[in-house]
């Protein structure tokens, strides 16, 4: 049984990061390696409770007791299995994802720090691929049927997998020229290095998954032609579809982008870099977007404007400002807000904010000023207050407050809308809803064989929430086809974080 008191003997510990002078010279993940001894120290924190909200956390349903227990006993084998039994890839979800399982750790209820889930998760991912280097588990017996999976991201690599390992036929269609969605071009490597995609995408190419990248479906081939080479279609195309200001006078100036453009190129050179290329960072029509020696406005506050952030200080940017429209959150839970188990608004510093650059908060741009030639100089802004009135945000300037901030390069890092509007949608018979995403029945299905997962169904949301949409729905996809028997489902396109209500 575990330790029942190995949350009194041992508190919160995480790996020390890579000191900030040499990690920001390279591109290279920000956390070492934990160490035997200490994951075995943060895993005997876990006290296997009777009710482990954690599982509730988690839309995966991880066993996240069982293999906290297994880690701490040193049974390392055990522990990747029960891990893997509910996650493709912990090796993305353990570098990825922002742990609502440790927002919902039952220590949480009484004051104490959470268990380091995310970090146990990681190191038995890593140890699995130290064990058996992902060891391929292709089907004995095929089924005959097929399916064409459109996208590459999380939940499109997920439901290949689990469909693949069913017995069925799966080709992967991926527009961009490598395999990996937002893994491979949106997320910067010092979060995840790209070997961890390579990896999988070997594992799944040993167990029968066909790729094809550089082929935009609704473009490059038809909807009508993938249906007629396939027995059912998953969409898992994502939420690309940036948010943007278009009414904030100066919009249209050089120098003002999409933080997802900055992102895209920088991944790009590293990559080129990895293959011994020379490469800039550029957009597609080759205009510079690098933040070397510019002083950089980021303007959001989540995870995407933390990696532009952490993009800026490697490229080595002359100062970084990253602007958020509410104030400041507090350092803990606000239990009448945000009551446990729920997720908290609370301050979260990335690692990219110890690394420099300065957060302002509750303040609003009021216009990208030009330096008379079209150029982006600086953007002025305002303190402000943020209300909501009949369900509607309302934001107010407060007068007097307008200052400017020198700005050379503004990232727009203020959300996603929904999934971009392409060929595709209509081909396939679907459409966008208000939000922007793809509206599923109950068995996933949003047209007649044509089936919706991830992003592109939730919106822009975790990682765990792809994975977990892309598994159930390749059970959809499998019982659809007629498949023995039943894959793993672990939640319903209705289902919803956990929330006060």
């Amino acid at each position: 049984m575990p330790d029942p008191n190995g949350f009194l003997r041992y508190d919160r510990r995480l790996p020390a990061r890579r000191p900030v002078p040499v990690r920001i010279s390279d591109w290279r993940e920000v956390y070492p390696p934990a160490g035997e001894e200490l994951v075995r120290e943060q895993a005997t924190r876990c006290m296997d409770c009777g009710i482990p909200f954690c599982h509730d956390g988690c839309p995966l349903g991880n066993r996240i007791p069982d293999w906290n227990d297994l880690v701490r006993t040193g049974n390392w084998d055990a522990a990747v299995e029960s891990l893997h039994a509910t996650n493709n890839f912990p090796e993305f979800t353990g570098r990825l994802c922002p742990a609502p399982c440790e927002a919902a750790c039952v220590l949480g209820l009484g004051g104490q720090q959470p268990v380091t889930i995310k970090q146990v998760e990681v190191e038995i991912a890593d140890a699995a691929v130290a064990r058996d280097g992902l060891r391929p588990r292709p089907a004995s017996v095929p089924t005959g049927r097929s399916v064409a999976v459109v996208g590459s991201g999380p939940a499109g690599l997920a439901a290949a997998q689990q469909l693949a390992r069913a017995g069925h036929t799966v080709t992967v269609y991926e527009r961009d020229d490598a395999i990996g969605g937002l893994l491979r071009y949106g997320i910067p490597d010092f979060k995840l290095e790209k070997q961890h995609i390579d990896r999988r995408l070997a594992q799944l190419t040993a167990e029968g998954v066909r790729f094809r990248t550089g082929v935009a479906v609704g473009v490059d081939v038809t909807a009508e032609q993938v249906r007629a080479e396939h027995d059912a279609v998953l969409l898992a195309c994502g939420a690309l579809q940036g948010r943007d200001t278009p009414q904030t006078p100066g919009r249209a100036l050089r120098g003002v982008h999409q933080a997802m453009a900055h992102l895209v190129a920088a991944n790009r050179v590293v990559a080129a870099a990895g293959d011994g290329r020379p490469a800039l960072a550029v957009l597609p029509d080759g205009t510079p977007i690098d933040a070397a020696g510019k002083h950089v406005v980021i303007i959001g506050g989540g995870d995407t404007a933390a990696d532009c952030l952490g993009v800026a200080h490697r490229q080595g940017a002359a100062g970084v400002h990253q602007l958020d429209l509410y104030p400041e959150p507090p350092q803990s839970r606000d239990a009448e807000r945000d009551p446990w188990p729920t997720w908290p608004w609370v301050l979260r510093n990335y690692p990219a904010h110890e690394e420099g650059g300065d957060r302002v908060f509750a303040v609003a741009v009021q216009e990208f000023v030009d330096d008379g030639t079209g150029q982006v100089r600086s953007v002025r802004i305002a303190e402000v207050t943020v209300e909501k009135v009949d369900g509607r945000r309302v934001v107010t300037p407060l007068p007097g407050s307008e200052r400017e901030i020198p700005a050379d390069l503004v990232l727009l890092a203020i959300g996603f809308e929904g999934t971009e509007q392409q060929p595709l949608l209509a081909q396939f018979g679907v459409a966008r809803n208000a939000r922007g995403a793809v509206d599923a029945r109950g068995d996933w299905q949003a047209a007649d064989g044509v089936f919706v997962a991830g992003d592109m169904h939730r919106g822009a949301s975790l990682i765990v929430w792809a994975i977990a949409e892309g598994r159930a729905a390749a059970a959809a996809v499998h019982a659809y086809l007629g498949g023995v028997g039943e894959l793993p489902a672990p939640v319903d396109p209705a289902r919803q974080p956990l929330a006060a209500r």
